[in-house]
């Protein structure tokens, strides 16, 4: 089968070749998934568990990519609740070959069925994106009805998200991003935008809840804006600075298949719209790792049609 696959840390995005590796193995409880659609995150080729396994020993060469759509192709020994033939959408491990590949080995427990009108490229944009923005605003941030939100990268493939699920929530939503999300942002459901470039971010006044994807100086200067009791959540990076009165909390992603078959179900009752940007075949997953001007929504790499 053909992967994209990295070797040397330092060449980061350099350092991608297609190569031919052999099929993946299905361990006890894993699924064999021939991919059609993958998702990524650009900071991934920073991450340690991209280059070690769980016990820190090197995995070279590496496949990278967490997020698949596809057909279960083999199941392991033990594997129930899946059939091959079934089409599938979830998350792969941190620590094992990801999903730009054509085919890759899955614990069954991080997928869940996909349904035949849910297309591959819209369901590979939900996994990561999905379950952070879920997470960061109820299970971490507590969101409820009457609240107000502030969510930064609004039109970015976690922001988008996060902005639908929180509106649909009862909250106010106040998104931020460049200029050009503004109509994007408003259109998922924002009450209000600010663009980072032109406008300071404490425009947007006290807030019972920050979702960050930005980090840096925007992660600093926003825990000003947390209401005593309220939250800051951010997944950039662990928060210097913390509310007066409120908890700071960082955190990674976990997988939860019921929370995934949640959304997934949302999508099909029009409730919840992933955001595709860029959609790019598996030869040029280089280029779409590297893009440096952000679009809006999630890019997705097609590698089966």
């Amino acid at each position: 089968m053909q992967a994209i696959t990295v070797r040397d840390r330092d060449a980061g995005v350099g350092g991608f070749t297609l190569t031919d590796l052999p099929h993946p193995h299905a361990a006890e409880n894993d699924v064999v998934v021939r991919v059609h659609a993958a998702g990524f995150t650009p900071g991934e080729l920073t991450w340690p568990a991209t280059w070690t396994d769980r016990a820190g020993r090197d995995r070279t060469p590496s496949v990278p990519g967490h997020e698949l759509s596809g057909v279960v192709a083999e199941l392991g020994y033990g594997t129930t609740g899946l059939t091959v033939g079934q089409r599938v959408f979830g998350l792969a491990d941190w620590t094992r070959d990801g999903t730009l590949a054509e085919y890759t080995a899955v614990e069954a427990r991080n997928l869940a069925p996909l349904a035949a009108d849910i297309d591959h490229t819209v369901a590979a944009a939900l996994p990561i994106s999905g379950l952070t923005a879920w997470q960061g605003l109820f299970d971490h941030g507590g969101l409820v009805t009457g609240q107000t939100v502030l969510i930064h990268g609004a039109a970015g493939g976690v922001g988008s998200i996060a902005v639908q699920l929180a509106r649909e929530a009862g909250a106010r939503v106040i998104g931020t991003g460049r200029a050009r999300d503004r109509d994007v942002a408003l259109g998922l459901g924002a009450d209000t935008f600010l663009d980072l470039d032109a406008e300071p971010v404490e425009d947007a006044g006290e807030v019972d809840l920050v979702l960050d994807v930005v980090g840096g100086d925007v992660l600093a200067r926003s825990a000003a804006l947390v209401r005593p009791g309220g939250t800051l959540v951010t997944i950039a990076m662990p928060p210097e600075v913390r509310p007066r009165d409120g908890r700071a909390v960082f955190f990674v992603v976990e997988p939860d298949r019921a929370r995934l078959a949640d959304l997934a179900q949302r999508v099909r009752d029009g409730r919840l719209k992933p955001l595709v940007g860029e959609v790019h075949p598996l030869t040029e997953a280089a280029e779409a790792f590297s893009r440096r001007k952000r679009q809006p929504g999630k890019t997705i790499i097609q590698v089966t049609k």
